[in-house]
């Protein structure tokens, strides 16, 4: 199958998502994948330009080494408030190209404008797929009325719905979104690379980690919101903890700021990097503030991998998190990020650290990305299929 994906964000240079997942997994197994993305990050890491031109990347791959995703980057105006003007002109161009050329059997859509285009055109079948509320994330607020909107007219078109979790089924359903046509199709993990074998003993020796140190682990983009400061700051004393972060973002100056004797900011580190570095730790967190909207709907991809790995992760009481995992599965909640802490301490103190773990990995060993990705190819199928019998009808 030809499968072309939009989206609104970076594939190159943000952590692998359910949408790279799922693309190289298709990949490996013969599809044709091509993605249409955007520079989000220009503004920090990209070059000094007033616009840039259509680029395109070949045989991309992030997780699999035998993967082969083609990227394409249409060329958007680099001035704060055209850059979105000029991406839905350039993205609209590419969308129509890529339908004369590559003549996609199937669209997936994980934007909002992008997929508010593709539904425009009505050119093949589409599935939006949503894993996050991607109006809440608009940084511009009175925008966010605009996107909820084209997000409720762009579900209502769609060949099918599908979401990363049970909680997010609610909210487009809330939306819009056909019953019928909304299903759950979750994250997975790759047991092999995730496992409770990988050892992290030389990331420990390389940072400095004592044996009898307890290390609290963090990755992923540092929003704001991420309650990693209100972790440190109560940390802060208990010398024999260490709070272990991988990742950047907008949090990491302000990190950057608090004492450093227990906190590592090691940064971005390449994925194939990472199961080291969940195996040198003892606890996993996901201290995000509770009240943001953004964090009420969503279960990250990380949260699977940190308990395939036996540890067990401490976290606020999101909604979208406690209907995933519940209670008694190796998941611990806290009801702030200033909490965190506390519950952590008290894993350790009662001696449940390594017990909580383990029901960790048995609550996620059955969600390899196999599974997932049969699933999804079904999907697809299924989709196109439909569509193909109403063009016979019609």
């Amino acid at each position: 199958m030809k499968i072309l994906i939009t989206q609104e964000t970076d594939w190159l240079k943000r952590n692998p998502h359910q949408q790279h997942h799922l693309a190289e997994m298709m990949a490996l197994r013969g599809h044709e994948i091509r993605v249409i993305d955007y520079e989000i990050l220009w503004k920090k890491q990209g070059r000094k330009e007033l616009y840039s031109n259509r680029e395109v990347f070949p045989n991309v791959s992030k997780i699999h080494d035998k993967a082969s995703v083609t990227v394409i980057r249409p060329g958007i105006i680099k001035i704060l408030g055209l850059d979105y003007l000029s991406l839905l002109f350039s993205h609209r161009k590419e969308i129509k190209r890529q339908f004369n050329e590559f003549k996609p059997d199937v669209v997936i859509c994980f934007g909002i404008l992008n997929s508010y285009l593709v539904s425009r055109m009505s050119k093949v079948p589409f599935i939006y797929y949503w894993i996050d509320v991607l109006h809440e994330l608009i940084p511009f607020s009175p925008l966010r009325f605009i996107g909820k909107f084209l997000e409720r007219r762009t579900l209502k078109k769609a060949s099918r719905v599908l979401v990363i979790n049970e909680k997010l089924r609610e909210y487009v359903l809330s939306m819009g979104s056909s019953p019928q046509n909304t299903a759950v199709l979750g994250a997975g993990i790759d047991l092999k690379r995730y496992n409770m074998k990988v050892d992290g003993s030389k990331i420990r020796e390389q940072y400095g980690i004592e044996k009898e140190d307890i290390v609290l682990f963090f990755m992923g983009w540092l929003y704001k919101f991420s309650g990693l400061q209100e972790v440190a700051q109560k940390m802060h004393g208990y010398k024999r903890y260490k709070l272990l972060i991988v990742g950047d973002g907008d949090a990491y100056e302000d990190l950057q700021s608090l004492p450093q004797e227990q906190i590592i900011l090691a940064g971005r580190k390449p994925y194939e990097d990472i199961p080291s570095y969940i195996a040198a730790s003892d606890i996993c967190l996901l201290p995000a503030n509770p009240r943001e909207k953004i964090m009420q709907n969503i279960v990250p991809i990380k949260m699977y991998e940190y308990m395939a790995m036996g540890k067990p992760v401490a976290t606020t009481k999101l909604l979208a998190v406690m209907m995933e995992f519940g209670k008694y599965n190796g998941v611990v909640y806290a009801d702030s990020s200033e909490n965190i802490f506390s519950i952590c301490n008290s894993m350790v103190f009662n001696g449940s650290r390594e017990e909580q773990g383990l029901i960790a990995r048995r609550f996620v060993r059955n969600r390899s990305w196999r599974k997932i990705t049969d699933a999804f190819e079904t999907v697809i199928e299924n989709v196109i299929k439909e569509s193909n019998n109403e063009r016979t009808l019609g």
